[in-house]
């Protein structure tokens, strides 16, 4: 397995992210956390590579230090035209927290940031992260994170080549108001792009609905056969009844078809980041992972959609097991690969990699 608690000079592993490179190289991030298994504190963003897809790995390397200070959420992807694997992730300070950043209370530089590095070279080197911040981050933002898990590259239509990191952000409270920022309603989901293969980025669509009905927070995105974006989110703590939604966009991730709302075929999905992924090929279907048990991160299942996201049924469930995060990658002829975390006691003792059958149809 890639990653396991307590190895190579890290507590824990988390935040798994995958793609497959041109060469057909399999890349496997995950953030390696020093300190302890929180979000906060001195975190790297690791890499171990596979050249038989996913049945064994090279030695970890360490892809963005963090140097006492919390480097993570990466969002990998691989340029269409270059084949240049494009790598952005996420910094803050390792002195401060999440809760902290929402109420405004940390400088701009302690606050969460955004880079991007390229590797040119199969994933063996990446460049030194550069800062796209005031590209991506609109004055009055205080959380930021990309992703987590892979990012997108465009295939169909106008836009054919961008490339697409789902993302989500927190608002600051509007003048006047009693809130500090700290709760849920301020959460948001957006997407940023670059149609130069990461040389620049530009900011997508932005949900500002801050009401409390749903709370849009970690996101993913799928290109659909038809060239539409389908965006899954988790619901932090929104008051309409589920933990997922979703909505479409037809413009290349710049605008929304529809605010978010709930995807009511995911209701056994407990409060988590989940993966989507579209399988090539005629009638393929429309992937989803996520732990199945709706009061607990536990039994990582697959599901699948033949109508473009408007309903899941459930694929198959790998076990009945601690399971929290993961991420999906197609690994072309008749398998599909899983990255995601896992324990015996707990969902962060390691970070496993299982090769699957693609879910066909359903059989009418």
């Amino acid at each position: 397995m890639p990653y396991t608690a307590g190895e190579g000079g890290y507590d824990t592993y988390r935040i798994p992210a995958v793609v497959t490179t041109r060469a057909g190289t399999v890349l496997a991030f995950a953030e390696g956390r020093h300190d302890g298994a929180g979000d906060s504190g001195h975190i790297d963003v690791v890499l171990r590579r596979s050249f038989d897809g996913g049945c064994t790995w090279d030695a970890p390397r360490v892809v963005a230090a963090g140097a006492g200070d919390t480097r993570g959420n990466p969002a990998p992807v691989v340029d269409p035209r270059t084949g240049r694997i494009v790598l952005v992730t996420s910094y803050s300070s390792g002195a401060v927290t999440e809760a902290r950043i929402m109420r405004g209370e940390v400088a701009a530089r302690q606050g969460r940031r955004v880079f991007v590095q390229t590797s040119r070279d199969d994933g063996l080197r990446f460049s030194a992260p550069r800062d796209i911040t005031a590209e991506v981050k609109p004055p009055g933002w205080r959380w930021y994170a990309t992703g987590p898990g892979h990012a997108i590259a465009l295939r169909h239509g106008p836009h054919a080549g961008r490339l697409v990191v789902p993302a989500n952000h927190s608002a600051a409270p509007p003048a006047g108001s009693a809130d500090t920022g700290r709760e849920a309603k301020y959460y948001g989901a957006h997407a940023i792009y670059s149609d130069d293969g990461g040389r620049t980025w530009h900011l997508g669509f932005t949900d500002r609905t801050y009401d409390g009905r749903v709370d849009a927070n970690e996101s993913g995105a799928a290109e659909l056969p038809d060239g539409r974006l389908y965006f899954s989110a988790r619901d932090e703590g929104g008051t309409t009844p589920g933990n997922r939604l979703d909505t479409y966009s037809s413009d290349g991730g710049e605008t929304l078809d529809r605010p978010y709302a709930i995807q009511p075929t995911l209701d056994d999905v407990p409060v988590v980041q989940g993966s989507v992924l579209q399988l090539r090929g005629a009638h393929a279907p429309l992937l989803f992972s996520a732990p199945s048990v709706p009061t607990a991160r536990r039994a990582m299942t697959i599901w699948r959609s033949t109508d473009d996201g408007k309903t899941f049924t459930r694929a198959t469930t790998l076990s009945s097991a601690p399971a929290a995060y993961s991420d999906l990658v197609d690994l072309g002829t008749d398998r599909v690969g899983i990255l995601y975390e896992t324990g015996s006691t707990r969902p962060y003792d390691r970070i496993e990699f299982r090769r699957l059958r693609r879910p066909g149809p359903p059989v009418r």
